[in-house]
């Protein structure tokens, strides 16, 4: 029998990743070690989320090819306002998914797309 896999990691690319893992550090509590020869920084898993992993979908877009990762905040709009504050941009407010959660999305300094579900 064939078991689906977990997503397990996901990655961040900038081209100053020290600000971006400030970045991240500070908006979502990430610890994040970049202690390393590559000063790849290793983000800790976090608390809260599903032990089995997360899972995700596969859709069109008129603005393939692209990958998101989904955080999982408690007030969307106050993280929007964080965000903000911190040199990122809105890119979509709050918006209830039709028998889903509710979700926003944003672009962080370097222009990366992240979403964010409400808790």
């Amino acid at each position: 029998m064939a078991y689906a896999r977990p997503v397990v990691h996901f990655e961040i690319h900038g081209k100053d990743p020290k600000k971006l893992q400030d970045f991240y550090a500070q908006l979502f509590g990430w610890q994040i070690d970049a202690n390393n020869p590559m000063s790849y920084g290793f983000v800790s898993p976090g608390i809260g989320g599903p032990e089995e992993g997360v899972g995700g979908g596969i859709t069109a877009s008129p603005n393939a090819p692209f990958v998101t990762i989904y955080v999982q905040v408690e007030s969307l709009d106050d993280t929007l306002k964080q965000v903000e504050s911190m040199g990122g941009k809105t890119l979509m407010p709050p918006m209830d998914v039709p028998n889903g959660p509710t979700v926003a999305m944003f672009s962080d300094p370097e222009g990366n797309a992240i979403g964010l579900v409400k808790q």
